[in-house]
């Protein structure tokens, strides 16, 4: 089904602990709370891609953080990610990429992010280094968006038509904006 051996669920990062509002760690108990409160699918996040840089532990976290709120919204969609199992989230390297997006959408050359309906994610690094240096943020930020927004195609939105894609788009950057302030 994917592209290599399941690693470990996807985790937050080792935290250390005091804040007068609560330490981090207190702060991700409660997210993994809110997470099982929507009997949330398990979360495997697979690294395939070793030529590019980005920081693994802050990806699994910030992605843990994100699946409430598309959970929330595939539970008003009636959506595949409400009743999934499971979500596979691959980082893969650009020639990886660019098989799939031949092999499945006939279209060449890598892109951003892949979603199948089944729960398995793709996402690029080599194109999210490339346009987070455009963007002025870094890879894993980039990373994240793209793993928000197959989370989002997995709880109904879509991204046709020019209204879809702002829709969605406004979605991914609230969800992003929410789980960098958690950070």
């Amino acid at each position: 089904r994917g592209f290599g051996q399941k690693t470990h669920p996807a985790r937050p990062a080792p935290v250390d602990g005091g804040s007068c509002r609560g330490s981090r760690r207190d702060r991700l108990h409660e997210l993994r709370n809110s997470v099982n409160q929507y009997s949330s699918p398990s979360l495997s996040l697979i690294h395939r891609c070793r030529a590019v840089p980005y920081d693994r532990d802050q990806l699994n976290s910030l992605i843990l953080r994100g699946l409430p709120h598309c959970l929330e919204i595939a539970k008003k969609h009636h959506a595949e990610l409400a009743s999934l199992p499971g979500i596979e989230i691959t980082v893969l390297g650009a020639r990886a990429m660019a098989k799939v997006h031949r092999d499945f959408l006939g279209i060449p050359g890598p892109t951003d992010v892949i979603t199948f309906p089944y729960g398995e994610i793709l996402v690029c690094a080599p194109v999210a280094a490339e346009r987070a240096r455009e963007f002025g943020h870094d890879t894993t930020t980039e990373l994240a968006l793209y793993a928000i927004h197959g989370l989002l195609h997995l709880s109904g939105h879509d991204d046709i038509t020019p209204a879809q894609e702002k829709r969605m788009a406004t979605a991914q950057e609230k969800i992003l904006a929410a789980v960098l302030t958690i950070s």
